[in-house]
């Protein structure tokens, strides 16, 4: 007896491909692929692939955990790492040839240590904090230039590149962009005069790479849109109108289908009643597998051809929709939470007028769609499409 899977997220390798290239097509400049975060729930050893299918040059991954992940599985690609604690095993990303960030002196000081215990390069990143007060060295930056050439001159580290990331690349015109990028070419300026000569200036994202053609320096990073999402649907459009393909299907059984009257409170705390005799389905899906549990009623599921939305609060493992009283519906069937077109071939993108989307269900949880695909949990099965 064959046992089905009670939740899946089905990933369309084919349509993570066509948006690399759609991407790679609005630059000359060579793409690093961004899967941190297990390429943002899509899967990261099956995405970082087929990204480099894509064209991709590069990889990128917030934590060296990911990187040697990548490594382990093979992958021959470069890999930059940018969030490594002074605690991290750089000795690893040495080994490993996997590329680290550098956004302090203190930082630098404990890479050049290793490297040196190894009698082997190190290969960095500089990075700049440009205006985001986030990543990146502020008032160290001129230190950090002189300590990272007397470095790379003993041959103990080779600043292969310097960086920096935008705060508002996703509002296309805001004057805080230029701002940043006269900030960049001061740092990079800064940088020349101490004789660094780094073959990788890069800054762009996703929003930037779509709309900020001022910002493509000699790399771009390619993070949400490649999976077909937008980096704000308010500023920027929907995937459709930016030539995007979600590449994401997520779906859950449903466990339980049944009639209830008129005034029936459901779900925890009694929030939500119904209004008139209905029917009700049980979606075997929760919090513990990344739904949100603020999710609101614009939220829910499509089974069948019929969109049906939350009533009451989202529960650990569980959740209850509206089917209405004439659903056919029965326990088993797919209720899709994210998409309903299964295969980039099917269709251009999923639209909110067709079936819930990642937009939507941000829409409802008040948050982004980063958030929605990247919380996506261990115990939902990916299953890939090629």
């Amino acid at each position: 007896m064959s046992i089905e899977n009670r939740a899946e997220a089905i990933i369309d390798l084919s349509a993570i491909e066509k948006n690399v290239k759609h991407l790679m097509a609005h630059s000359s400049a060579p793409a690093l692929a961004v899967v941190k975060a297990n390429a943002y729930g899509h899967g990261l050893v099956a995405v970082a692939r087929t990204a480099v299918k894509a064209g991709a040059s590069w990889l990128g991954v917030a934590l060296l955990e990911e990187a040697l992940t990548l490594r382990a599985a093979r992958i021959k690609a470069p890999i930059l790492s940018w969030l490594t604690p002074i605690s991290d095993d750089f000795a690893a990303a040495i080994k490993n040839n996997i590329d680290l960030a550098i956004p302090s002196v203190a930082h630098l000081k404990e890479v050049i240590a290793e490297a040196k215990s190894l009698q082997l390069t190190a290969r960095v990143h500089l990075e700049v904090d440009t205006g985001m007060t986030r990543g990146g060295a502020l008032y160290e930056w001129d230190e950090l230039v002189a300590e990272a050439k007397k470095a790379e001159v003993a041959g103990v580290i080779k600043v292969v590149g310097v960086w920096s990331h935008f705060a508002r690349a996703d509002e296309p015109g805001h004057e805080f962009n230029d701002l940043q990028l006269s900030n960049f070419e001061k740092a990079l300026e800064v940088a020349k005069q101490v004789g660094l000569n780094p073959e990788i200036k890069h800054m762009s994202n996703s929003a930037a790479t779509l709309r900020n053609p001022k910002a493509k320096y000699d790399l771009v990073r390619l993070g949400i849109a490649m999976y077909g999402l937008s980096p704000d649907v308010n500023t920027m459009g929907d995937s459709k109108g930016l030539g995007l393909i979600p590449a994401l299907t997520l779906r859950a059984k449903l466990h339980l289908v049944k009639d209830v009257p008129a005034g029936s409170k459901v779900g925890y705390g009694g929030t939500a009643e119904v209004k008139t005799d209905t029917k009700i389905g049980v979606v075997a899906m929760g919090y513990a597998d990344g739904v949100p549990r603020n999710a609101d009623s614009s939220a829910g599921v499509l089974v069948g051809n019929k969109m049906s939305p939350i009533i009451g609060r989202v529960s650990m493992d569980q959740f209850v929709v509206d089917l209405g009283k004439e659903s056919q519906a029965r326990a088993g069937d797919w209720a899709y939470l994210i998409g309903g077109v299964i295969g980039s071939d099917k269709g251009d993108s999923y639209t909110s007028d067709t079936c819930y989307t990642a937009d939507s269900w941000a829409g409802a949880c008040g948050t982004i769609n980063y958030e929605i695909v990247t919380r996506i949990g261990p115990r939902v099965k990916r299953i890939y499409l090629d």
